[in-house]
């Protein structure tokens, strides 16, 4: 038997729970908004001890507030929860799933059961796995979909600090996708968009999710292996990130499997760049999120004699990526070596792991800066920039 289950809806005279939250105990925070297939709530990788504060579900617009069962399997939990929960939601709620990480909508409708990652799925939830394996306290903003209204659903959003994309066109065809959205996002809302090439050796410039100049493209490199390029990842993107991880499975409550491609290495990277925007809030007293023009002047980070914006992590992300060197390369490991000529046609600027965070913090907060990128890199760089501006604007 469940020891909780059911759901509150989030109206003026509804309390938020039986917890007492004070203003300002959470502290800073970022946001993180995967958007995707849906979400297994029930998977113990997205369990949190601590509580929501009520400024941030307000801030976020939450309208319910589910306390899911936390006994049984995931069916007998999903179907403890199935009459106060899962069949109350509608396209327009914004549910905080009590317990966890996870505030979750689905504006699209056809789904069938809202967030909840579908039985046939499983995408998603291993897509937001990857985000908190990066950055373990990052606030989730799940949007269930696929299209312009899902992307707009977190980009409309003023708290919400990244949103990370992993879906478009196979093989990378220039066809119309969410560019527009993301767009808004970014260049209107001044957030930070991750957006996944394809699992193919396409150019990522054309790719409508990778490919705008204003979303940061990421292809795949094999980083527990040989450092190489994955043959099967978008070529001439901005970054590359970890291909193959393992990741928490979407029908069960503690299973975990090992997956690969772009799709995990792009919320890895938008996990690692909201755990660098919350040391900075830390550190700068910056207890709000988001990058919203008229609540925060466009500064992502805007804290006590600090500011940043989605552009100077941008390009400290740049700075601090790097070539693995071609000697690590196994050539029966299915990755292609990191050519010594030009390898921003493989991997962009570089790859991206764990080991930027602090170089790209202590630039930031001018403790240690960056080296500049040798000139090749920055021609080859501003080359991929031109041709994508020229193509999408």
């Amino acid at each position: 038997m469940p020891l909780l289950s059911g759901c509150f809806f989030w109206e003026d005279e509804v309390s938020i729970g039986s917890e007492t939250v004070l203003e300002g105990e959470f502290g800073s925070y970022t946001v993180v908004a995967p958007i995707d297939t849906g979400i297994n709530v029930y998977h113990n990788h997205f369990v949190m001890n601590e509580t929501y504060p009520p400024a941030l579900l307000e801030g976020l617009n939450v309208t319910m507030i589910c306390d899911i069962s936390t006994e049984g399997t995931w069916a007998e939990r999903y179907e403890a929860d199935k009459a106060d929960c899962w069949d109350m939601i509608s396209p327009t709620d914004i549910v905080w799933f009590r317990g966890t990480r996870i505030i979750g909508t689905s504006p699209d409708n056809g789904t069938d059961i809202p967030i909840l990652d579908d039985p046939q799925d499983g995408h998603g939830t291993a897509v937001t796995g990857a985000v908190l394996d990066a950055n373990p306290d990052a606030v989730i903003f799940f949007v269930e979909g696929f299209s312009d209204a899902a992307v707009l659903a977190a980009a409309n959003q003023p708290l919400v600090d990244i949103i990370t994309t992993s879906f478009g066109p196979i093989g990378s065809v220039p066809v119309p996708g969410i560019e527009d959205a993301t767009k808004i996002a970014v260049v209107q809302n001044k957030k930070i968009h991750a957006g996944a090439a394809d699992n193919s050796p396409s150019p990522a410039v054309q790719d409508s999710t990778a490919g705008p100049p204003w979303s940061i493209g990421v292809s795949g490199y094999a980083e527990e292996g040989d450092d190489q390029k994955e043959t099967m990842s978008g070529s001439y993107p901005d970054i590359a990130a970890d291909w193959t991880q393992i990741l928490p499975n979407h029908d069960d409550i503690d299973g975990y499997h090992e997956t690969s491609g772009t799709s995990f290495a792009t919320p890895r990277t938008a996990g690692l760049l909201s755990k660098i925007i919350l040391t900075l809030r830390v550190e700068y007293n910056d207890t709000s999120s988001g990058a919203d023009p008229l609540l925060r002047s466009g500064f992502m980070i805007q804290g006590d004699g600090f500011n940043a914006t989605n552009d100077d992590l941008r390009d400290a992300l740049n700075l601090s990526a790097w070539y693995p060197s071609s000697s690590t390369w196994n050539p029966l490991s299915g990755t292609m070596p990191i050519s010594p000529v030009a390898p921003c046609t493989q991997v962009g600027w570089g790859v991206v792991n764990e080991s930027n965070v602090a170089p790209i913090i202590e630039h930031l907060m001018g403790t240690s800066q960056m080296s500049e990128r040798p000139s090749d890199v920055v021609m080859c760089m501003e080359a991929n920039q031109a041709i994508r501006e020229a193509y999408w604007t």
